[in-house]
């Protein structure tokens, strides 16, 4: 699978674009704050439905504009499929799939599988847990419209939950209406544990021989899912916290309250891996992410690197680079780093100031 190309309308400080992309490495460069990471983040739009910087979809539109379109051809074999959004300040955002609109942006996932890299996505390992549960989210909502289906409705029970416990501060009689909550709560969490627990199981695996080629087979990298409460006993540790939910106003067990660890040789990467170590431990987290998306869904996603290159040094620029050419990988950097300097002549090169993107190569 590889995008073709990608035309952009008002999006962000991009008027106008049609950039016509390589199966390959494509590198866009340019100054900071000049609309490199816009673009990518329009292509992540056209793959999951959202942005990866902003709940907000009308800071998605240019300041003189009142809407802005994203259009997307893919290429997966001898199938071509085109993506439409379509952006307004008072409407939802519209999002077609080959000209037939979609009830609900979740419906895209799986049209074009993308793994998305940024500076910030370095700090997995040191991040809050709720960033480790987006990482498995993402990935798992990309291979599983089940997972998705069932991670929306777990949320929206949540919440219900949530508001219905400090109702019950005020009005103590509600108490026995929590259990609709409740079943539908146990029903869709068992099945995201289940599926959580499988998905970290085949990351750990592919992590750990990325690690290993990495590090020359000194170093032995782990994952492991920390669930606050297994399926066979979550129903039970839900019963027995209700006292102390009531007196919070919030439910305490549950997939929302997930983490994952890494370990390298048995010792936790957050307590005492060196920098360097998270570091290395998060590219191998995100290049398994790639190997499960070949594997599961046949087809090779599309790897973003957001100026990730700059954060690492130059083993791990170099590490990284040789593990993506069997991807198409978009590449954004203020330069062109000694680390694709090599690659340049092989890659589309694209330079981007003010908004305005103009191929080079």
């Amino acid at each position: 699978m590889y995008i073709k190309d990608i035309s952009l309308s008002c999006f962000r400080n991009i008027e106008n674009a049609h950039i016509e992309l390589k199966n390959g490495i494509n590198i866009f460069y340019g100054p900071n704050a000049n609309g490199k990471t816009n673009f990518l983040e329009s292509v992540y739009i056209c793959s999951t439905g959202r942005s990866h910087r902003t709940k907000n979809d009308k800071e998605l539109i240019n300041f003189n504009s009142d809407e802005a379109h994203v259009k997307v051809f893919i290429q997966n074999e001898n199938i071509t499929q085109r993506i439409d959004a379509h952006i307004t300040r008072g409407n939802k955002k519209g999002i077609a799939v080959n000209g037939i609109p979609l009830k609900k942006s979740s419906e895209l996932f799986g049209t074009l599988y993308t793994v998305i890299f940024s500076p910030e996505d370095l700090q997995l390992i040191k991040d809050a847990p709720s960033q480790r549960r987006r990482f498995i989210d993402i990935e798992l909502c990309q291979l599983s419209k089940v997972y998705c289906y069932n991670l929306q409705q777990y949320m929206k029970a949540l919440k219900q939950r949530n508001n219905l416990l400090k109702e019950i501060q005020k009005e103590p009689s509600l108490k026995e209406t929590l259990f609709a909550w409740d079943s539908q709560i146990v029903q869709y969490g068992k099945s995201i544990i289940n599926q959580r627990k499988k998905f970290v199981k085949d990351l750990s695996f592919k992590s750990y021989i990325r690690h290993k080629q990495i590090s020359s087979n000194e170093e032995q990298l782990s994952i492991e899912y920390n669930p606050s409460s297994d399926e066979n006993s979550f129903e039970e540790k839900l019963f027995n916290s209700l006292n102390r939910d009531i007196l919070s106003g919030s439910t305490s067990v549950g997939p929302h309250r997930d983490d994952i660890s890494f370990y390298i040789n048995g010792n936790d990467v957050r307590v005492y891996g060196s920098q360097g170590q998270q570091r290395t431990a998060a590219v191998c987290a995100k290049l398994a992410e790639i190997d499960i998306i070949k594997e599961n869904s046949g087809v090779s996603p599309v790897l973003l690197l957001d100026d990730v290159l700059s954060e690492l040094d130059k083993e791990r620029q170099h590490m990284l680079m040789d593990c993506i050419n069997s991807v198409q990988t978009i590449i954004t950097c203020t330069g062109i780093e000694d680390s694709v300097k090599s690659y340049a002549g092989e890659a589309a090169v694209f330079n981007v100031k003010k908004g305005i993107i103009n191929r080079e190569i």
